[in-house]
């Protein structure tokens, strides 16, 4: 009997009805499908029995092994490929796969916001379903106005519709996680908005530097925080043109506000 490992975060998610729930959530349709984290393979069952083809990542190299084994038909026919190794590293190239796909994970809490943002970067991946930390899938799917919105809210929202679709609790995993798991769902527009808001990369990279700085302190009010950066008379003229109050806390602005601040800011 495999057992999870503490030093991969591994829970292994045991409830039938999750599995389920998590397989009806996947697109329908006939792309590739991407798993980062198969553990026992539960899940990859039943994509390969709904014909979809997969490439799982497993960086457990004992359930590498276990997955090689009960697999070998499916790998053999080319209709399932197992990479053993990290997924961080493949992701060091522009994008994970040469063709396009739907990407599908149970993510250890410490890489999961890294992983999501590699995957929202890459322009193959079409959509994100992942089960994650409930504190972190509330920020991605957080909205303007909610006190939770923060700088991967607006990440998540200039290239996908991002939409928490249930709670799982921690008795449905084994070991149970000290935390409350959601699956989150991200699809990506057709015409992803961020390629018509930023000219280059480099700008892209510029902005996420620039929320950074905007949500240094989330309680605090926005131009405080900017501040650090840049001049508070800059600033304050600035607010007026775009008709932003001067007490406006960072989770108050529209994600448009933000991209007219940058875009002047940064002239």
């Amino acid at each position: 009997m495999i057992k999870a490992k503490k030093k991969f975060g591994q829970n292994f998610l045991k409830d039938e009805s999750i599995k389920n729930q998590i397989i009806q959530s996947m697109p329908n349709d006939d792309k590739l499908v991407v798993e980062i984290g198969p553990g026992l393979g539960d899940l990859t069952k039943e994509l390969l029995k709904a014909s979809k083809r997969v490439v799982a990542f497993e960086i457990d190299l004992e359930l590498c092994g276990y997955l090689q084994n009960i697999f070998k038909t499916e790998i053999q026919s080319g209709q399932f490929e197992l990479i053993c190794g990290d997924v961080l590293d493949e992701y060091q190239n522009t994008s994970l796969r040469e063709e396009e796909y739907h990407l599908i994970a149970n993510l250890p809490y410490y890489v999961a916001t890294n992983i999501i943002l590699k995957a929202l970067d890459d322009d193959k991946c079409m959509s994100i379903l992942v089960m994650i930390q409930k504190e972190v899938a509330v920020k991605f799917a957080s909205k303007s106005g909610d006190k939770t919105f923060s700088a991967l809210s607006i990440l998540a929202n200039i290239i996908a519709k991002s939409q928490i679709l249930f709670d799982v609790g921690s008795q449905c995993f084994d070991p149970p996680p000290k935390v409350t798991s959601s699956v989150l769902r991200l699809v990506k527009f057709s015409k992803y908005l961020e390629k018509d808001l930023f000219e280059t990369t480099t700008e892209v990279e510029q902005f996420k530097t620039f929320l950074k700085i905007a949500f240094r302190q989330p309680r605090k009010v926005l131009i405080k925080n900017l501040q650090h950066t840049y001049q508070k008379e800059e600033l304050t003229k600035l607010f007026d043109i775009l008709k932003i109050e001067l007490k406006s806390r960072p989770h108050q602005l529209k994600i448009s506000d933000y991209h007219l601040l940058f875009k002047n800011l940064n002239k």
